[in-house]
């Protein structure tokens, strides 16, 4: 097992499913999709920091292997303390090439509070 595969748990994609609320709007519910295998690490640099503060939520850096590619504004929950996270980046930016061993993709997200 690699570190890699040893800091990957569970998260689970979370689906947003719209329909006609029959009076000419929509009714938006939000459900839990396909389980997928990820790593999120808090981002800690002083810019980070200080966008933290101004809008008062995290950054993180979300991993996974390559044939997992997460799109901007994605949403994702970490299964082991429910913590949601929005995708706020492209997973076709930052990947492994293809002649390397490491098999990875990163996006950024942010902490992602569901008001209602």
């Amino acid at each position: 097992m690699s570190l890699l595969d040893s800091a990957f748990e569970d998260f689970v994609m979370i689906d947003r499913l719209t329909a006609a609320d029959g009076f000419g709007g929509l009714l938006t519910r939000y459900v839990d999709g396909a389980t997928i295998q990820a790593a999120a690490v808090l981002v800690a640099s002083p810019e980070a920091t200080i966008a933290q503060a101004l809008t008062n939520k995290e950054t993180f850096t979300i991993t996974t292997r390559k044939n997992v590619n997460l799109q901007y504004h994605d949403i994702l929950r970490r299964k082991s303390d429910g913590k949601i996270f929005r995708v706020t980046s492209d997973g076709d930016d930052l990947k492994t090439p293809a002649s390397a061993s490491l098999n990875m993709r990163n996006v950024s997200a942010e902490e992602w509070t569901v008001t209602t």
